[in-house]
């Protein structure tokens, strides 16, 4: 797998430099550039409060950014400033061989199950699946993608640099975590009003090491090892309520099928993650989720297609939608003897699309969390609302 994970990287970088040759030869085309944001204004309320929930209200996302292309060249640049810390989002070129295959290097989310398909602010059910935060499937990390998008066909092949690659250079980071990840679609029917789309996504990843002192007064490198956590799903208080701490790690593997499936005003997505940590003389670690959302527009035509996302598009301006969702995670193996927690997430979302840049959210969940190493155990009522405007 390892020797998979260089492979994918080193034969990406052979493309991407015949696609700069290609591109060296071609005439001058128009310059283009377009500047990005969006901000978030959550006000949330929980019952019971204390213990680390807090009623209050919150700006959790502030962004500033730019699109530009030239040409078959694109690349954008995203700064978020949430709570006031400045932390670099998308960072990337891309080059467009023709309107079905792109080559994609830098710093954002690579394709890995149905959730690659929307940003942190377009989740449907307003957060992120638990399931999906707490396996890291759709976090950013310094790579190169390809992909494929033409008729019933998608897929989505990366190879990435994991770990604190953004933050550190590579002589502090110790021995670095490589991996490769893709995510194949088929869809037979996408047409507007009518969906149909089954996909599978995998992932190997190396283990991460760290630099450590010594009785020397040198470093030296750690065992290998992997950290998984999640918080309850809200972005006014931070509680963490699931966490793992894998040492010994030999790498991590992944998997996670999806489904979509749509009929005019009514829709249905579901995903279900599998990981399996192998380590070194010890139990291998393994944890599983699943999460399915009943999707309906209450006002608005029907729901249609997004051919770049391989999801369902953003409802139409004046569009009024109701989500029940569902979300259970299973983050505890006892032959492991690791017990990250157990999670059941129940909720309720409407989103008024107010028009092309606006969007207006409500959302009520019952959340718990029990057996869990970094949580006791607990549940928790929370009512969010939330404006945002992004561009």
């Amino acid at each position: 797998m390892k020797n998979f994970a260089i492979t994918t990287i080193a034969s990406a970088a052979i493309m991407l430099a015949t696609a700069m040759t290609m591109q060296a030869q071609e005439q001058e085309t128009k310059f283009s550039i377009k500047p990005t944001g969006r901000m978030l204004l959550d006000g949330a309320v929980y019952m019971p409060d204390g213990d680390g929930f807090s009623d209050g209200v919150a700006m959790p996302d502030i962004r500033m950014g730019a699109k530009v292309s030239y040409g078959k060249w694109a690349a954008k640049i995203d700064v978020g400033y949430g709570f006031g810390k400045i932390s670099m989002k998308d960072v990337y070129m891309q080059y467009n061989f023709n309107p079905y295959n792109l080559l994609r290097m830098g710093y954002f989310v690579h394709q890995f199950g149905l959730n690659a398909a929307t940003s942190s602010s377009m989740k449907p059910a307003m957060e992120a699946p638990i399931t999906d935060t707490f396996f890291n499937a759709t976090g950013r990390n310094l790579g190169v993608m390809y992909v494929y998008d033409k008729d019933k066909f998608f897929l989505g092949v990366s190879g990435i640099v994991a770990g604190t690659s953004m933050t550190e250079p590579a002589n502090e980071q110790g021995k670095t975590s490589i991996g490769a990840l893709n995510r194949f679609v088929y869809r037979p029917y996408f047409n507007d009003g009518l969906i149909a789309q089954v996909g599978m996504s995998l992932w190997y990843q190396t283990a991460m090491h760290k630099r450590i002192d010594n009785e020397n007064g040198g470093k030296t490198l750690s065992a290998g090892y992997f950290d998984f956590s999640a918080g309850f799903p809200t972005r006014v208080c931070k509680v963490s309520m699931l966490g793992a701490d894998i040492q010994e790690a030999k790498g991590v593997f992944k998997l996670s099928p999806e489904v979509v499936l749509a009929k005019d005003r009514i829709a249905l997505e579901g995903q279900y993650y599998y990981m399996n940590i192998g380590r070194h003389a010890l139990p291998s670690y393994k944890a599983q989720g699943v999460y399915g959302l009943l999707r309906g527009l209450l006002i608005g035509d029907r729901y249609g297609y997004s051919h770049g996302d391989a999801g369902l598009a953003t409802p139409k301006p004046g569009s009024l939608e109701m989500i029940l969702g569902y979300n259970y995670t299973d983050a505890n193996c006892g032959k492991a003897d690791i017990f990250g927690g157990v999670s059941n997430d129940y909720s309720v979302t409407l989103n008024y699309y107010i028009n092309k840049y606006m969007l207006a959210r409500l959302r009520y969940s019952y959340t718990d969390v029990r057996n869990s190493d970094v949580q006791h155990d607990r549940h928790v009522n929370t009512i969010q609302a939330r404006l945002q405007i992004i561009f």
